[in-house]
């Protein structure tokens, strides 16, 4: 039996589709990437880890895929802080761009194929404006060029707005221009300003819009018509109707077979953004809890759906993956003596089944338009036969059934967390690094805990059963769990009490 078939929500049809791509076997996928004038905040990750997560899918199920997401290193937001700042405009966003693939590494997302930046396509762009105007959709004013809505009678198929509901100046990026023949026409191409960069077209020197840059660079790297547009739902409208008008405009025959967006990050419920200042960076937030947390957190939900921010969903994220990697750990060192030993034979018949019914709930539940929040709870299920079969293991000779089931459950959790881009190569240091960050938060270093932990086996010792109640629970408090083992205690991150 073959793969469930893939199906996924189109925004233009506003509803699911079974994915057939362009060319057999391969796939073209375009992502708007950020505007880089400042630190990205974990609304970016949202976007970039969704997409990470369809891109490491489809590599999954055989695509050769060609993934492309852009740069937005010149625009009005750029320029403004760089004048405040008295920096260089491309410095400045060179310098952010940077900042931004650190934290998406971080955050475990792969490398795009392309990574274009407007600056380098102005050619293309220009090239695009003129197809635009030549088909009469365009006009210029003063060295400023505008599309025409008017004479495109399709604007506002993909957002299904009504044009009286238009907001002029391209989603809030500029202000309104008087001169233009419609209030929501939007502008291709803006005539220089002083102390603004600028380049030579035929209409005058000046910069592209906002909108024309994906454009011309979608259709540079991929062709006319691609597979998959995507970006989060906010880009919906102006910017992907603009993009899908312009190159309609520009070439009759272009289209974007799938469009996919993701749901934003909100916190108390309000959408997270840079313009209302109620936003977390994705390096505020890993400085506080490992990456692979916040990875986890973000995938929790669906990928449509909004999620919201709070420490302690956080937190509950942490403790999920580091029971993850706690269990793999234990696993790791329970089937170290016998992995050089060839060890044949049948996987027990019910772990089998389990392990057959976790990977093909895996399919389906990817399949179903990426329901992450599904397999992460379905992931549970093999861990927890790891642990029930680690418990088996103890003893001079333990049953190589045993062995040959922990060694099958081990390859199939890693497979799958692979696919999801949340394994990591040392389970030793995950574990290490996601202590490290619960010691921050508590205030404390480890000597401070070792030490607490002394002064408990004292007052237990010494029948002092308040005091040792009381050290255990203030370090429960902290987000510090003491875990009483055969060999001793030992200490954990945990969930703090609400």
């Amino acid at each position: 039996m073959g793969n469930p078939e893939l199906v996924l929500f189109n925004s233009l049809s506003k509803q699911k589709e079974v994915f057939k791509p362009l060319v057999e076997g391969q796939v073209s996928m375009y992502v708007c990437g950020v505007t880089p004038y400042d630190f990205s905040h974990i609304g970016h990750a949202r976007a970039y880890v969704a997409f990470d997560v369809l891109y490491r899918y489809l590599k999954h199920l055989g695509y050769e895929v060609k993934y492309v997401r852009n740069f937005t290193d010149i625009d009005d937001k750029i320029i403004k802080r760089a004048n405040e700042s008295g920096e260089d405009p491309i410095s400045l966003s060179s310098r952010f761009s940077e900042a931004f693939l650190d934290d998406v590494a971080q955050l475990q997302c792969l490398l795009p194929t392309h990574q274009p930046r407007v600056s380098d396509h102005m050619e293309q762009i220009k090239d695009m404006i003129t197809k635009i105007m030549e088909n009469g959709c365009a006009y210029t004013i003063e060295g400023d060029v505008y599309f025409a809505i008017d004479n495109f009678p399709d604007y506002c198929q993909l957002s299904g707005r009504k044009l009286d509901d238009n907001r002029a100046g391209g989603g809030g990026r500029v202000s309104v221009d008087l001169r233009k023949k419609n209030p929501a026409d939007f502008a291709l191409w803006k005539g220089a300003k002083p102390g603004e960069p600028s380049w030579d077209s035929p209409w005058g020197p000046g910069r592209p819009g906002w909108h024309i840059e994906c454009s011309a660079m979608s259709a540079h790297y991929l062709g006319i018509t691609f597979d998959i547009h995507g970006g989060g739902k906010d880009l919906i409208f102006p910017h992907h109707e603009n993009e899908l008008a312009q190159s309609r405009a520009a070439c009759p025959e272009s289209k974007v077979r799938y469009w996919m967006h993701n749901g934003f990050v909100n916190k108390d419920n309000q959408k997270m953004s840079k313009s209302d200042a109620n936003f977390f960076t994705i390096r505020d937030i890993i400085a506080r809890y490992h990456p692979l947390a916040l990875r986890f957190f973000l995938m929790r939900t669906h990928y449509r759906s909004d999620v919201n921010y709070s420490d302690r969903a956080l937190e509950n994220a942490s403790d999920r993956v580091f029971y993850i990697y706690q269990t793999l750990y234990d696993c790791e060192q329970g089937l170290s003596p016998f992995r050089e030993e060839d060890i044949k034979g049948q996987v027990p018949a019910d772990v089998k089944e389990l392990i057959d019914k976790f990977h093909s709930d895996f399919l389906a539940s990817m399949s179903d338009d990426l329901h992450t929040t599904a397999v992460l709870d379905d992931l549970m299920e093999p861990l927890k036969a790891i642990n029930g079969n680690l418990k088996k293991l103890k003893g001079k000779k333990p049953p190589k059934p045993v062995i040959l089931a922990l060694l099958a459950l081990e390859r199939e959790v890693k497979d799958i967390l692979s696919i999801l881009g949340l394994l990591n190569s040392s389970c030793a240091e995950v574990l290490q690094q996601f202590k490290d960050k619960a010691l921050s938060r508590a205030g404390l270093t480890e000597e401070q805990v070792l030490q607490l932990i002394e002064d408990r086996n004292l007052a237990r010792k010494n029948k002092e059963y308040a005091k040792s109640d009381q050290i255990r629970e203030e370090l429960y408090g902290k987000g510090i769990a003491l875990m009483d083992e055969p060999k001793g205690t030992i200490w954990r991150p945990c969930e703090p009490p609400e």
